[in-house]
């Protein structure tokens, strides 16, 4: 797995800096395309449930039954999976509902709130939701990090999800902080700022995980990933799609995300 290592940095690198994406999206253009975040936040839930459920859990519980036998095996692989999602649905608790990185904003917002500038309450909203996303993206560079360092193929589609679903998050921070300082370079510094957590989830998966990388510490990991990315999907992803949503473009790009991960997983896993 070591020539991987390369690979699985630079893809959680890439994830994670996604959020400038956001930054620029609303710093360069006039209006939010609601329909094309619809689709892809649809298209991103629909890859990290498909490989979540089809791929990650499935090879958690066979390198755990495995290791530890058919009974303890299955018990583990479920209480990682879940273990997993109570980890995230723990951090989410914890994130202040206005600081909340998961309620949206838009660039329209850039101009609903009068003058720039000069408004201390914005900023600290943006401060604050930029710490949130450092936050909540640290498992999710772990999730990464993992996932390539075992398969690459399935460590790219991840990152991919992932990264698409950090746009959103980069709007989220830079909206307010431009609007509280009129500094673009400022908000966009601090949005891409905020991204890095999951390249330092990475480094400390590489730093405290990788020396205990045994079949069982790999099923765990994965089917803790596995819990993390469902989660992230039901609760973050789907309902973002369905608040910019028209029509059903987000079942749609939900459904897209699910036939391309299966058409990748045939082809090149």
């Amino acid at each position: 797995m070591t020539e991987n290592l390369l690979l699985a940095f630079g893809l959680t690198l890439f994830a994670g800096l996604a959020t400038g994406i956001g930054s620029v999206l609303a710093f360069f253009t006039s209006h939010t395309n609601t329909k094309f975040l619809s689709v892809t936040l649809g298209f991103s839930a629909g890859v990290m449930i498909y490989v979540s459920m089809i791929e990650i859990f499935a090879k958690a519980k066979v390198a755990l039954v495995n290791a530890l036998g058919t009974g303890p095996g299955n018990w583990l692989t479920v209480g990682g999976f879940f273990a997993g999602m109570l980890l995230i649905a723990s951090i989410d608790k914890f994130i202040p509902k206005q600081s909340n990185p998961h309620e949206l904003k838009t660039v329209e917002d850039m101009n609903s709130h009068g003058s720039k500038g000069n408004q201390p309450d914005l900023l600290k909203m943006g401060t604050f939701t930029a710490l949130a996303i450092g936050i909540h993206n640290f498992p999710e560079g772990i999730a990464t990090f993992t996932s390539a360092l075992q398969d690459p193929a399935l460590g790219i589609a991840i990152a991919v999800a992932i990264a698409i679903h950090n746009i959103p998050e980069g709007i989220a921070v830079s909206v307010p902080v431009y609007f509280a300082t009129g500094d673009k370079k400022k908000a966009f510094k601090l949005s891409f700022l905020s991204g890095l957590s999951e390249p330092v989830g990475a480094l400390v998966a590489y730093l405290f995980l990788m020396p205990f990388l045994n079949d069982v510490m790999f099923g765990i990991i994965f089917a803790a990933v596995a819990g993390i990315m469902v989660f992230i999907s039901l609760d973050e992803l789907l309902p973002a799609a369905q608040r910019y949503d028209e029509a059903h473009l987000s079942i749609y790009g939900l459904i897209g995300g699910m036939a391309v991960m299966a058409l990748s997983l045939l082809l090149f896993i």
